[in-house]
């Protein structure tokens, strides 16, 4: 399959053409006995899942083009070369946190992974209202490891400049963040959508322009900054979950930025459900309780980051960064940990930027969430969104004065009161 130019695969030749590889072969059975179903609902790729008498495996594709567009939109095959280098380079610095990959094929643009079950895309639970232990210490551990491991902190320099060298090459996917994510939201671009009822808000938030300096000031941070490798997408439909386990999938965007991108995403899309939750309640003020535990969430994913991260940076603090022998070799300890928590205190007021852009742009740009477009009430769904803005705007132009996460979670619960329409 491998010397075969690119083709789409469909269920009913999938057996076919994939049969012959003994790493599926070897999970699943006999071909003849493959069932298979297309599962992808994300905005860019074919998923399927392969069931065989032995097993279940994970089949992603990459399309040319964006999926949630269509072929008007072309988008390089290559995207499936870097989720698989990031997804091996994650597997590497936090084990278990990622499906294990069973089978890259560059040519097809497609990955072979372990198939989580009973797991769930994390969005979806939380618009049921399911809540899962150690959500937060999980995913705030993953952040740690993957972003501190995976920078100049850590790494040595050599592997780590040839790793910014190779996922440099992302350009369209970084291009699609760059201008979806930073710049769309605050102009009328064409592939822009919003609910209705939230033009006098939009309007007011186009009108800002400390805000539009903002959102600049963190484009030029994500598109300058090559801290780390990051996940480049991370949020709630790119986690699944069990009651027992957490995984993080789809790091397609995968390019190197500065750590707060990542966890910023992440609380923003763990803020969106907290504001859209009255639109899923079974009556009002059901969902209060699991309100304040997605809240708590949030607060357990900064703490233990920074938890992780300090771990980390007493132990593992082996690259070119603030080495051991300029502080503890010289007996100036305390100066590395005034480095480190000047370090986290950078992080942190990035995380709260990107946190606040990300909250504006899956309300205003072309990507949405699940949470909010599912309230079938448009004067309710509005009223969520606008709260949503509202919090994003404070973080994000406020973040150089907000010094804690219970501050955050104080203002997202002052907000929630509010009406903004």
């Amino acid at each position: 399959m491998t010397d075969s130019p690119y083709k789409a695969l469909e269920p009913a030749t999938l057996a076919d053409r994939l049969g012959s590889i003994s790493a599926i072969r070897e999970r699943t059975g006999d071909p003849a006995r493959w069932s298979v179903r297309e599962v992808g609902d994300g905005n860019l790729n074919l998923v399927f899942i392969i069931d065989g008498p032995d097993g279940s495996v994970i089949v992603k594709q990459a399309l040319p083009y964006v999926r949630l567009v269509g072929e008007s939109w072309p988008l390089p095959l290559r995207r499936a070369f870097f989720e698989y280098n990031a997804l091996i380079r994650q597997a590497e610095r936090d084990p278990g946190s990622v499906p294990e990959v069973y089978h890259f094929d560059e040519t097809q643009a497609l990955i072979v992974m372990e198939f989580l079950t009973p797991h769930v895309i994390l969005r979806k639970s939380l618009m049921e209202g399911r809540m899962h232990p150690d959500l937060g210490k999980v995913l705030g551990e993953f952040c740690a490891r993957t972003l501190f491991r995976g920078s100049d902190l850590s790494m040595p320099t050599a592997r780590r400049k040839a790793d910014l060298a190779l996922f440099a090459g992302n350009v369209e996917l970084c291009d699609i963040t760059e201008n979806l994510v930073f710049s769309d939201p605050y102009f009328a671009a064409p592939l822009n959508r919003h609910t209705p009822a939230l033009d006098p808000v939009v309007a007011k938030l186009r009108a800002d322009t400390d805000l539009k300096i903002t959102a600049q000031h963190l484009k030029m941070a994500f598109a300058n900054n090559a801290e780390t490798l990051l996940h480049g997408d991370l949020h709630t439909g790119s986690v699944m979950v069990s009651d027992s386990q957490t995984r993080v999938i789809d790091p397609e965007f995968a390019t190197y930025g500065p750590m707060g991108f990542d966890i910023g995403m992440l609380i923003a899309n763990f803020l969106m459900a907290y504001f859209a939750q009255d639109g899923h309640a079974e009556a009002p003020g059901a969902r209060a309780q699991y309100k304040e535990w997605i809240l708590s969430v949030v607060d357990a994913i900064w703490s233990h980051f920074s938890a992780e991260f300090t771990r980390l940076w007493r132990t593992e603090r082996s690259g070119i960064l603030y080495q051991a022998s300029l502080f503890e070799d010289q007996g100036h300890g305390l100066a590395a940990e005034k480095a480190r928590l000047e370090r986290l205190a950078a992080i942190w007021r990035d995380t709260l930027g990107f946190c606040g852009i990300e909250m504006h742009r899956r309300t205003l740009g072309l990507a949405h969430i699940a949470e909010y477009d599912r309230i079938e009430d448009e004067a309710l769904r509005a009223a969520c969104e606008a709260r949503g803005l509202m919090l994003g705007r404070v973080l994000a132009v406020g973040r150089a004065e907000i010094t804690s996460m219970a501050e955050v979670l104080d203002l997202a619960r002052k907000i929630n009161g509010e009406d903004y329409l």
